[in-house]
């Protein structure tokens, strides 16, 4: 190049030095090498924690349209899945039933029945996989004849006998073999009576993984599919979930399933709320946990579908953002994705 251009063009530059006093953010981002040492955040197989649907039945593997990739699986294949997910090492599974419509009523009342779809479910697979755990929800959804998480009556949720109920579904859920009880409902009090319920019982190590800041969203529409109530739903969820607008009230809620022995908290949906994340691992640093929701998977799928985004580095991406939010883990759809390319990573 002519030397005379050459330094027209070095006049032409501006002191960046001056300007940033020598420092420069890019020597850490020159190579792999760097990026790699300085890197703040690591996902790993360790994790994840992957969300499957039971459907009724024996070699039942019944896709989801709007979850492409998401199946809803017979117990036997529930187990054939339980046994794939461990040999990824993926640590734990969170079951949700598609319940018989012929079984669900004003109360869901089937939740109550020790052999009823989640709890033959844990129980095979915890006798076939011992080593992974299994996480079960104590909700009424998807036993309920109204899709409510609660009992409906006169046009009401209501409250206490609610927690009753569950408290009793999740003693049964635990002498089933589950690990974990995640109560989903957003019912006050559920957390202290179903851990008061579970230590009467003997289930001092079963531990409960509080939904404790879940908001009245937008994105759960292919998970109602997928369990069968998108057609049932009475009314809307506004009266127990909480307002999408509201974080302070998120903390607070989350503060009481604390005082009451939650041990790990979770956030639903994941993505849209990072912020509530951050702000309960900052303020009770326990296990926190976020669910990235079906509405999340069906957006990151259909947009990879149609060509207009990478899915694999956005799917990717967004199980980072989890991480980097605070959060020690992440119950979602892309488990099984995620942690074969993680294990290809090395």
């Amino acid at each position: 190049m002519d030397k005379k251009l050459i330094n027209e063009r070095a006049q032409a530059a501006p002191d960046v030095d001056g300007i940033t006093g020598h420092r420069r953010m890019r020597r850490n981002r020159k190579a792999e090498w760097t990026r790699r040492l300085v890197r703040e955040n690591h996902l790993s197989v360790d994790d994840l924690i992957w969300t499957i649907f039971l459907a009724p039945g024996s070699n039942v593997q019944e896709p989801i349209d709007a979850m492409p990739g998401v199946y809803r699986l017979s117990v036997d294949k529930a187990v054939e899945a339980a046994r794939r997910a461990a040999d990824l090492g993926i640590p734990a599974l969170a079951t949700f039933g598609n319940i018989e419509q012929d079984l669900r009523d004003e109360t869901g009342s089937n939740i109550l029945l020790a052999g009823n779809l989640i709890n033959q479910a844990t129980a095979a697979i915890k006798a076939a996989v011992p080593e992974i755990g299994v996480i079960t929800d104590v909700a009424l959804d998807p036993f309920t004849s109204h899709g409510h998480d609660g009992i409906l009556r006169d046009g009401e949720i209501v409250n206490d006998e609610t927690v009753a109920q569950i408290s009793r579904a999740a003693v049964i859920q635990a002498d089933a073999g589950s690990d974990i009880i995640a109560p989903s409902d957003m019912m006050d009090g559920r957390i202290g009576a179903i851990r008061r319920a579970l230590d009467e019982a003997g289930h001092h190590n079963v531990g409960i993984m509080s939904y404790a800041t879940k908001f009245a969203s937008a994105y759960y529409g292919p998970y109602r599919e997928a369990i069968g109530t998108a057609g049932l739903l009475k009314g809307d969820k506004r009266t127990y979930y909480i307002d999408p607008a509201n974080a302070a009230e998120a903390v607070r809620d989350a503060a009481l399933d604390v005082e009451e022995g939650a041990d790990m908290l979770m956030v639903k949906p994941g993505l849209p709320y990072l912020d509530i994340c951050r702000a309960l691992k900052d303020a009770f640093g326990m296990p926190t946990f976020a669910y990235q929701v079906s509405g999340e998977y069906a957006m990151i799928k259909a947009a990879a579908a149609n060509g207009w985004i990478d899915g694999e580095r956005v799917m990717m991406e967004s199980l980072l953002a989890f991480k980097r939010a605070g959060c020690d883990g992440i119950l979602t759809y892309f488990a099984l994705e995620a942690a074969e390319i993680l294990n290809r990573r090395g």
